[in-house]
């Protein structure tokens, strides 16, 4: 199914654990919107839908056990199904700019490769949960896992996908970098242990080219 075309800006924010995705989002989103731009920052899992909350807990929790790799992938997916018809589609159609904490690209990397379930049939589901509606501009930030690990278990206790081996992380990491590798064009690839204001810098200089404001 081809993309709808939108009026709006649609920007992803991608990364393993602890590479400051959130930090990030936020800060775009201020200065976007001390431009005057309508900005709508969100989520993946759990954006604020009618199920979200309830569906993040659910494959994030801990206490969730025996989920199998294919019930997970496809609970993630129908999170993003509706987000993406709750929240993504309308903000896009009223011309705002979305700025997303993860979106596909996790889903390729956690519960395919994580989970070692073929990419492809991940990347088949989210294009259907999703209407093939993809990011104009996706943001790694990419740092070691063993990094990243230290730092998202450094502020709370692990939720089930930080809990995971560093195993699963590196293929997680090997992934997102391969995704990006194959489509150069619609991803800026930073360095996740450079200091905060560096990288709000350089994506905000990327971001400004995308939407047509000055740096």
């Amino acid at each position: 199914m081809a993309a709808v075309v939108s009026a709006g800006v649609f920007i992803a924010f991608e990364g393993g654990e602890g590479a400051g995705k959130s930090t990030q989002v936020s800060r775009l989103g201020e200065w976007l919107t001390g431009r005057g731009r309508a900005v709508r920052t969100t989520r993946e899992p759990g954006a604020p839908t009618a199920v979200g909350p309830a569906l993040r807990s659910l494959v994030l929790d801990p206490a969730t056990t025996g989920l199998a790799p294919r019930a997970e992938a496809l609970i993630y997916a129908a999170d993003r199904a509706q987000h993406v018809h709750e929240v993504v589609r309308p903000a896009l159609a009223a011309g705002e700019v979305v700025i997303t904490d993860r979106y596909v690209d996790s889903s390729l990397a956690y519960q395919g490769a994580g989970r070692e379930i073929a990419v492809e049939e991940v990347a088949g589901i989210s294009r259907w949960a999703t209407g093939g509606l993809r990011p104009d501009l996706t943001v790694l930030l990419d740092l070691p896992p063993e990094v990243g690990l230290a730092r998202a278990r450094g502020r709370a206790a692990a939720d089930r996908l930080e809990g995971e081996p560093v195993q699963f992380h590196r293929r997680v990491r090997a992934t997102f970098l391969a995704l990006a590798d194959a489509e150069p064009q619609r991803y800026l690839v930073l360095d996740g242990t450079r200091p905060v204001d560096e990288l709000a810098g350089t994506v905000r200089q990327r971001v400004a080219e995308l939407v047509g404001e000055p740096a």
